[in-house]
């Protein structure tokens, strides 16, 4: 079987998994598992085959015209580079696990059959993104994301907040999609041709127009798509869907694709200067700004949703200095790891009954509940923070080293102020991750208090894919020194320099947010049993913890309810409640965009109502009023109508009279 037809198949079979999952989910619905992790599996055999293939060498290309269009043409197009083809392998490793896990987590699910054909049809079209050489092609992967998104995010309906984040999700990437699509237009046009390679060889010609505009353009999309400042926000409310769909969106498919858009056009960016000091700039505020936020956020999902548009904040900072092998090497060595940090995050759900941090603090005894948790999740904050030898490090070095290489004018790549913004960013955002990271594992696994519920075992699905996917987390970085043929030639090797400043600096972090747990759990006093103070900021874990402490255990005739031993409101301090709401950035944009809108609507149903409506009412009204005058001369009184007649007669002569007078 040819390369080419292998590379067909990859993204075919998952969509050919979710539509027949879709048309038996309900006739038989024993083959609906199998169903759904059978063809992710056998596409991730498939991409690895491809992978090997290709080699890191030449890139593959493959192309028939779809349909003439009279201008530009639209053609089913194949472009397997080095970096498509690992890419795929990622997509193809998550969403396996994905699909897996969700076997055990949503198992009594009504709705399961729907979910896991949506789970396959979103697979298939982040991998139809990857493999495509044609830009409307990998336009249609890149919007059937966004719908199945849609659907996933409201996943559980019936909550409100479900059906807010997946309108949200929705409209916010819609936003910047139309840009997008205005920009790949202005794209073709002036190359001729959708086709990425004949666009790349335009602009190696210098036959780009408006580099500038058309950057900016495509950059609006993928601010919403990744999940980049200032169309972020979408992502963290996100996390009201089920945790596997959180961890199949954050690690490989959409917030993954607006990156590797950048990194396979990248020469189309690096044309305007401006524009990649635009990309600096938006890398480095939503790295150290997510950073802050997710600093401050009691929902576990949360902090990890903060967490990951940091580190897309890193891969934009990579593309923003030129490198796109160490942009596209922390999108891998983040697929795993943030995978893990999610699926973990489930399981750690599962059996405390909250998703809380605050609450996870008031128990003790988790970490035991939940040991694969615990151990994997370890290992993924550790690559995380990037502390050696754990994938994270050599991957957010690779991007810190692109940083320093262009700030100090050892390369053309980009200007200079655009290392500069992303080398300050980085090490500032490097302390507040590993502060973050330390905190979520001291709060989850530290607790001390109550004993933590006990549910039951989860299920050996849901604990088996947290060791598989460690395994990259721990390993992948150190696979540097085999990777420059799929990356261009990019050596990733760490630089000394910026290796010391990182590390350090992360150490700092996490060492400095220990001693902030300590000092508030030292502080935090001893109540009553039963008695509970409750996180100032969360509603409902207030009422968690007051069912826990019910039934908390007697420490002599004490129960421990600290509150809240958080060394994020310590580091914070009056920052805190700004971070916690993420700036008030869905305030301004409720002040500048949704009110607006909502006024415009109430004027245009005023007018509907009171200007429209008023003249369709008269036209009726005018007919009605003549037919009633109609209907009172029509009273069938004989006498009436003779009356009538002998009076029109009088008139009649009269008239005649005056007339005949006059004359």
């Amino acid at each position: 079987m040819t390369t080419t037809t292998l590379a067909v198949l990859v993204p075919l079979l998952p969509f050919l998994g979710a539509a027949a999952g879709l048309l038996l989910g309900r006739t038989a619905p024993g083959y609906v598992r199998p169903l759904a992790v059978l063809p992710s599996l056998a596409s991730l055999v498939l991409a690895v085959l491809v992978a090997v293939r290709q080699g890191g060498g030449q890139a593959i290309n493959a192309a028939t015209e779809l349909t003439p269009t009279g201008s530009v043409p639209i053609e089913l197009a194949l472009h397997i580079d080095g970096f498509a083809a690992l890419v795929a392998v990622l997509v193809g490793v998550v969403a396996s696990c994905v699909q897996i896990y969700s076997t055990g987590y949503l198992r009594d699910d009504p709705r399961y059959p729907s979910y896991a054909a949506l789970i396959s049809l979103f697979t298939s079209a982040m991998l139809l993104v990857v493999y495509s050489g044609d830009l409307i092609v990998l336009l249609v992967g890149w919007e059937v994301m966004g719908i199945c998104s849609y659907f996933l995010v409201g996943h559980y309906w019936e909550t409100p907040e479900a059906r807010a984040a997946s309108i949200k999700a929705f409209l916010v990437t819609k936003l910047g999609d139309v840009p997008f699509l205005i920009g790949l237009f202005a794209l073709a046009t002036d190359a001729g041709s959708f086709r990425i390679t004949t666009v790349l060889g335009t602009v190696a010609s210098g036959g780009l127009h408006h580099p500038t505009l058309i950057a900016l353009l495509l950059l609006a999309g993928v601010a919403g798509k990744s999940a980049l400042f200032p169309l972020h926000t979408w992502l963290p409310d996100a996390m009201a869907g089920p945790t596997p769909v959180s961890a199949l969106i954050h690690a490989a498919t959409m917030v993954a694709a607006g990156i590797y858009f950048v990194a396979r056009l990248l020469p189309v960016f690096q044309a305007s200067s401006a524009a990649m000091v635009v990309l600096a700039v938006m890398a480095a505020v939503t790295m150290a700004g997510s950073a802050l936020a997710a600093l401050a956020q009691d929902d576990i999902k949360r902090v990890l949703a903060y967490s990951t548009i940091g580190q897309l904040g890193y891969m934009a900072g990579a593309l923003a200095v030129g490198d796109r092998g160490a942009a596209v090497f922390h999108l891998l060595s983040h697929g795993a790891f943030k995978a893990l940090l999610f699926l973990a995050a489930g399981v750690i759900i599962h059996a405390s009954g909250t998703n809380s941090l605050a609450v996870m603090s008031r128990m003790t005894g988790l970490r035991s509940r939940v040991p694969d948790a615990y151990w994997t999740m370890t290992v993924a904050l550790l690559a995380l923070a990037a502390i050696p030898p754990f994938s994270g490090f050599f991957s957010k070095e690779a991007v810190l080293g692109a940083a320093e290489h262009v700030a100090t004018g050892h390369t053309g790549h980009a200007p200079d102020s655009a290392g500069w913004i992303v080398l300050v960013a980085g090490l500032v955002t490097a302390v507040l991750t590993a502060a973050y990271a330390t905190r979520l594992w001291l709060l989850a696994f530290h607790g001390r208090g109550v004993k933590a519920p006990d549910h039951g075992k989860e299920p050996r699905s849901m604990t088996v894919v947290l060791w598989v996917l460690a395994v990259p987390s721990l390993a992948f970085g150190l696979a540097y020194g085999r990777l420059p043929d799929w990356f261009d030639g990019r050596d990733l090797t760490p630089v000394l320099t910026t290796s010391v400043l990182g590390t350090g600096l992360a150490l700092v972090g996490g060492i400095v947010t220990y001693g902030a747990w300590r000092h508030t759990t030292a502080l935090a006093p001893r109540v009553p049993m039963g008695a509970v103070v409750a996180h100032p900021d969360a509603e409902p874990a207030r009422v968690e913890a007051e069912a826990i402490a019910s039934h908390a255990p007697m420490f002599g005739d004490m129960a421990y309810a600290p509150d809240p031993a958080d060394p994020g409101r310590l580091l914070l301090g009056p920052l805190h409640r700004h971070a916690a709401v993420g700036f008030h950035l869905d305030a301004v944009y409720h002040v500048l965009f949704v009110r607006p809108v909502q006024a415009g609507a109430a004027l245009v149903r005023f007018l509907d109502r009171e200007v429209v409506d008023t003249y369709v009412r008269g036209a009726a009204a005018l007919p009605r009023l003549l037919g009633a005058a109609v209907r009172r001369a029509q009273t069938g009184n004989v006498q009436t109508y003779v009356s009538a007649l002998l009076a029109g007669t009088v008139v009649l002569v009269v008239a005649a009279l005056l007339v005949a007078t006059g004359a």
